[in-house]
């Protein structure tokens, strides 16, 4: 119960820092790749720091709340994984605390935060299939859906989900709302969405919304390193390798890609997701 208390705390101190250190080093990558020198790593910290300092104001009296109730999910779902609980249990919160998200925007009226809600939901259409069969495919594996097991198999459960691991590595460029398939909240302000979900939730509001997507992150990648981590205890390095390159992809594949209708969005993930852990699926049902 300690050893559960001591990870839940780690989680709850080291998310949004490592979080926001990402952040700053995806925007620093960022600029290179376009020619700029870019921002100081710290420069998400900053960001946010001035919107705690900035007067409140919203445009709904429920935004506020349901921001907050985003943020706490969030943090919630975190704290589950980190406690080693069920990995189906902690998606299913996730998908509960966006919805709170597409509500935020939804309450506000404004055209662009409206459809940058519709958008979000039709994300989740998108991605959810393959978060799904990831689960399915760790049960398969390890014959258990909660973490604390899954952490301690004999091998990396890649070793039988490499489709699985590219639905759910294709499936978190959605998540983590990069392009293309950033249709819910633009990247940049010229685009036809303006800021899309986003647009009408500002200074402390916007701040928790920053925090709360650099927890949903490190939880995203805790994810992708369970595929690595195994019981023995240099599986550890190597699962700290995968996600930074993995964090290196997104971020290439961000800088590379213009954005996608929300139609070839859906098509194109229910494809991958059919055919690499629909593959992988069959296979394993034989081996096992």
């Amino acid at each position: 119960m300690i050893d559960i208390l001591i990870r839940v705390i780690i989680f709850l101190v080291a998310a949004p820092i490592l979080g926001g250190l990402l952040d700053g080093l995806d925007r620093i990558i960022s600029a290179r790749m376009q020619g700029r020198i870019g921002p100081p790593l710290l420069q998400p910290f900053y960001d946010v720091s001035k919107l705690f300092q900035k007067q409140t104001i919203a445009v709904s009296k429920s935004q506020s709340l349901l921001i907050q109730m985003f943020f706490f999910t969030q943090i919630f779902t975190g704290c589950l994984f980190m406690a080693g609980f069920d990995i189906m249990l902690c998606f299913f919160i996730l998908s509960t605390g966006a919805t709170f998200l597409v509500f935020a925007g939804a309450v506000t009226h404004s055209p662009y935060s409206s459809m940058g809600a519709s958008r979000e939901l039709l994300q989740m259409l998108s991605y959810e299939p393959a978060i799904l069969m990831t689960c399915l495919g760790f049960y398969l594996a390890a014959g258990t859906f909660k973490v604390e097991e899954l952490v301690l198999s004999d091998y990396s459960l890649i070793v039988y989900l490499p489709g699985f691991f590219v639905a759910y590595v294709f499936s978190l460029t959605i998540k983590m709302r990069k392009s293309p398939f950033d249709l819910s909240t633009s990247h940049h302000p010229h685009q036809e969405l303006v800021k899309g979900i986003t647009t009408e939730i500002g200074s402390r509001n916007l701040a928790f919304y920053f925090i709360t997507e650099w927890y949903e992150n490190i939880f995203l990648l805790g994810v992708v390193a369970l595929f690595i981590i195994n019981k023995n205890p240099w599986s550890i390095l190597a699962a700290v390798i995968v996600v930074l390159l993995i964090c290196f992809l997104e971020t290439l594949i961000d800088n590379t890609s213009a954005r996608m209708k929300w139609d070839k969005m859906l098509t194109l993930t229910w494809i991958v997701t059919l055919v690499s852990a629909g593959t992988n699926l069959l296979v394993l049902m034989l081996i096992k």
